[in-house]
């Protein structure tokens, strides 16, 4: 059985239809109409103790409804979640002190308090005995490198600092699962380097699942193994990172910059996907042919000043395929 069990699952909400026209809204008073918004629809998945997964999809695919699901906060309209032994909605209070949830957007911590203060308040909330609590800040202080602060209010914090903080927080009571949403958004390159290196740290050292949503592929090629994509309330693909990048990659790219004007390139397996005047982009599938054949074909026939190669990235994957899920829902 694994940690966490999705299955079938599947939340409608009811939204009222403002009608057009005032005699229209003023019978609304009396008796409104109501559309079904199906925010997920029969979804499932089973995520294993220890895992590293990020949940991804575009706004309003359904990862916020899914997360408020799996912590209790709303039920499913159908199917069912389990959570460790706890079915989330109708043990709330024990699923709570068994998760983590960090949202980068919204903090858990409390303006006028300074973060010794913080973690004192979270020791007796989560009922944390001496040991485990100075045995945990001592471990995520050091880890996060959180000396510098510690004193001082969280009003004064900057950006990254109050991230380090929520995360230490989220994790002071060894919650069994922790639920990431974007970490690092709007941090710089050294915060979101020190958080990404603190959640695999804490994975590695403590066994926490985690399940991160997030915009930011980089978060996900250096966090997680696993990815489950979602659109429109439902799972797109759900497998690990390398055989998505395998499965879904258009393909090798390979740039050169031209030392003349005339641009020679027969053979059907490169493909010019993009000129601008001496800088070409050449596609083409490393099963078919080498990277080696490829640059002696160019340089054979060409007179090539700079050769750049590229990877299809993750980002790259994911706009593809929600543009042409886009494109096929329009058309």
């Amino acid at each position: 059985m694994a940690f966490i069990e999705v299955d079938q699952v599947s939340k409608h909400f009811q939204v009222h239809t403002k009608a057009k026209g005032m005699w229209p809204a003023l019978k609304s008073l009396v008796k409104r109409d109501y559309t079904t918004k199906k925010a997920v629809q029969d979804i499932s998945f089973h995520i294993e103790r220890g895992e590293l997964v990020a949940y991804i999809g575009p706004n309003g695919a359904g990862k916020s409804t899914t997360i408020k699901m799996l912590s209790g906060i709303l039920q499913p309209t159908s199917g069912t979640i389990q959570v460790g032994d706890i079915v989330p909605y109708r043990d709330r209070k024990q699923n709570a002190m068994r998760m983590g949830v960090v949202f980068g957007q919204r903090s858990q911590l409390y303006w006028d308090l300074a973060m010794e203060d913080t973690f004192d308040l979270y020791k007796h909330m989560y009922k944390i005995e001496e040991r485990q609590f100075k045995r945990n800040v001592e471990f995520y202080v050091d880890l996060l490198q959180m000396q510098e602060f510690l004193t001082r209010p969280v009003r004064q914090l900057s950006l990254g600092q109050k991230m380090r903080a929520n995360l230490a927080v989220a994790l002071l009571h060894d919650p069994d699962v922790v639920y990431l949403d974007e970490p690092t958004i709007g941090l710089d390159i050294i915060a979101k380097s020190r958080i990404r290196q603190f959640v695999k740290e804490v994975n590695k050292e403590k066994q926490t699942t985690l399940m991160l949503t997030t915009h930011d592929m980089d978060d996900i090629e250096q966090i997680c193994n696993r990815i489950i994509m979602i659109d429109q309330g439902q799972v797109l693909y759900d497998g690990s990172l390398s055989a998505f990048k395998e499965s879904y990659a258009g393909g090798h790219f390979i740039r050169i910059e031209l030392d003349s004007d005339s641009f020679w390139l027969e053979d059907e397996r490169l493909t010019v996907v993009k000129e601008e005047g001496p800088l070409k982009t050449i596609q083409f599938q490393k099963k078919q042919i080498t990277v080696p054949e490829v640059i002696q074909i160019l340089t054979a026939h060409n007179r090539v000043k700079d050769i750049q190669m590229r990877e299809t990235s993750i980002e790259d994957i994911v706009k593809d395929m929600y543009e042409s899920r886009s494109t096929a829902s329009e058309g």
